[in-house]
């Protein structure tokens, strides 16, 4: 049995799991596991673990099975899990990511979260930084791209 908690933030859905001291292909479950036809379904898989430099850690999964550096709507969702379930020191605490560790401050209203604030850090701007195959200097603002037919003018980072 994998016990899990399905999760959105702004329109990002996650299957959420506290995986303390549990070792497995996370790769490879997060393709099954978010698969939206034959898994539960989700745009990414998210660990909870123990960390050595923080109060936690989060992993993130994409639903191909590449492991992500940091979400943003992951931050919220695991902030509020960890929080509402008192695995952490307090609303506001350190989480570990694979771009550092971000200082996580939950935002309560009726004793529910209801808002999580976090630095992302600085933007990065360089095509392989993004990762995105153009030939253009940073800052990639207004990149052509092509979207069901339209030009579409996009700022990468």
């Amino acid at each position: 049995m994998l016990a899990f908690t399905k999760m959105q933030g702004a329109g990002n859905d996650f299957v959420v799991i506290e995986a303390e001291g549990s070792e497995r292909d996370w790769a490879e479950l997060a393709r099954r596991i978010c698969d939206r036809h034959f898994g539960v379904g989700a745009d990414g898989l998210l660990l909870t673990t123990p960390s050595a430099v923080a109060d936690a850690r989060m992993r993130i999964f994409n639903a191909d099975g590449s492991e992500a550096e940091v979400c943003g709507n992951g931050v919220r969702c695991v902030a509020k899990l960890l929080v509402e379930r008192g695995s952490v020191p307090g609303d506001t605490f350190q989480l570990e990511t694979g771009v550092g560790v971000l200082t996580v401050e939950a935002f309560r209203k009726g004793g529910r979260i209801v808002r999580v604030r976090t630095s992302m850090g600085r933007p990065r701007f360089a095509a392989a930084d993004v990762p995105a195959a153009v030939e253009q200097e940073p800052p990639l603002k207004n990149v052509p791209l092509m979207v069901e037919g339209q030009t579409v003018s996009a700022t990468l980072l």
